[in-house]
């Protein structure tokens, strides 16, 4: 298949990153990539559901790894993947046979390995340049779930209207779902057995990284789990500070002892972000020094400084993203001549294991078995949202009344704009459109 055809086919069924960024994938096509990456790291603790889907749906992936590389021209399929991993791995070994120029690349048992940075070195010794992209050394990067949504999109012309969703935590059975898109979080959590502890929390992805959610949001393309948590337990409480006590509690007992840099995964690469020096001047009210307040820009929001590495309890990774969303604000842009160091010779003995990150988290009780159900889910309402990716929204298509079966286009991608469609994920009548979502029922 040509280059142009993948990157129309790949646009017109609205693939965009699954792992959590939600890039537009089309746009990642690129003829300067001479080695494609396959990456299934999920470090973060207690999802489960792209190992899960390699495993399933193995043969479907390399098919679409191998038309990817063919239209870039690439030389090189990696599949990115941790030894623990290891259904998968055996999916795997068993047809990597039938496809050239395919390799497994072992990951360590760190986080966060997933951070795509982290696994093109892990897997070809490149260093992406601070405030670069893969591209920039040859490589091109895409989620388990993005590969297959492409396989499907050249095999069967099918759009994405579900997504896999690991739902685990206080819930009676943790389980790996398949969702229409659209389809509310209560919906996924009461299909897990429902929730074993009063007044839950929930955390929308990873522990990590996650956002808090309510019962009422929807799956989007980017959503990888739903956490059912205590209201006492450490990751809620992380996120519940408002950022203003986060401020004056650094400002009183940061010490400045840097083992939030020390543990830094892109320091350790090499780039310019480094927490305790940002810490210093954010809480000083230093002005004079601004290298501390650009270099947020090269901070990935792994979030090891806050929920890992700080003794005190204090919240880097808040303070750094509030900056530099400040800074984005304001008009100011990534520099582009920035210096960067070599790799740090410590960077082997400063890797954090998964299983002591889990147990520090307190999450060590909930990392069970979520056994994926490859069925999909029967939905009655779902609340399509228009943006769902990275770049502009889409632009509604439909209206009030229409009929609309699953696949139909109801979200148009904006024109002259980096923007992908939204697709039916399920057959019904519209019953309400906004300039944020399409409501469609099932009547």
């Amino acid at each position: 298949m040509d280059f142009n055809t993948l990157s129309q086919i790949m646009k017109n069924a609205g693939v965009a990153g699954a792992g959590g960024a939600g890039f537009p994938s089309y746009a990642k096509l690129n003829k300067a990539a001479d080695t494609i990456i396959l990456n299934c790291a999920e470090c973060e603790p207690l999802l489960k559901l792209h190992r899960q889907v390699l495993e399933f749906h193995a043969e479907e992936i390399l098919d679409a790894l191998s038309v990817i590389a063919d239209a870039c021209e690439a030389s090189r399929i990696i599949i990115a993947v941790k030894p623990a991993y290891k259904g998968a791995i055996a999916a795997v070994n068993k047809i990597i046979s039938n496809y050239k120029n395919t390799e497994i690349g072992l990951l360590p048992e760190i986080y966060p390995a997933g951070d795509e940075v982290v696994t093109i070195y892990e897997t070809t010794g490149r260093v992406v340049a601070p405030g670069k992209i893969p591209i920039t050394v040859g490589v091109v990067v895409f989620n388990v779930e993005t590969a297959l949504n492409t396989a499907r999109a050249i095999k069967e012309g099918a759009p994405v209207t579900y997504k896999y969703i690991t739902v685990c935590g206080e819930v009676k059975n943790p389980i790996t779902l398949k969702a229409p898109l659209g389809m509310t979080y209560g919906e996924l959590i009461d299909l897990a057995g429902g929730a074993t502890v009063d007044d839950p929390v929930l955390i929308a992805g990873g522990p990590m990284t996650g956002m808090i959610a309510h019962r009422n949001d929807v799956v989007t393309k980017t959503s990888n789990a739903v956490l059912v948590m205590p209201q006492y337990q450490y990751i809620v409480a992380k996120r519940l500070t408002p950022i203003s006590i986060d401020m004056k509690r650094a400002m009183s007992v940061c010490c400045n002892c840097r083992m939030c840099t020390d543990l830094c995964s892109r320091n350790l690469l090499g780039h310019p972000i480094e927490p305790h020096k940002f810490m210093h001047v954010a809480t000083s009210g230093v002005v004079s020094d601004t290298k501390p307040y650009i270099n947020t820009f090269f901070c990935s929001a792994c979030g090891l400084c806050e929920m890992y590495a700080c003794g005190q309890n204090l919240n880097p990774r808040t303070l750094i993203s509030h900056t530099k969303s400040a800074l984005r604000k304001g008009g100011i842009k990534i520099p582009d001549d920035v210096a960067m160091k070599d790799v740090s010779a410590t960077r082997e003995f400063r890797k954090v294991p998964i299983d002591r990150l889990t147990a520090r988290l307190g999450l060590t009780k909930y990392d069970v078995p979520a056994p994926l159900d490859d069925t999909l889910l029967d939905a009655r309402k779902v609340r399509i949202m228009l943006s769902q990716s990275i770049g502009a929204p889409s632009v509604a298509a439909v209206k009030v009344g229409d009929r609309v079966s699953a696949g139909e286009v109801v979200g148009s991608p904006a024109e002259n704009a980096l923007s992908l469609p939204v697709h039916a994920s399920i057959s019904g009548t519209v019953s309400e459109v906004t300039d944020k979502y399409v409501l469609i029922e099932a009547k």
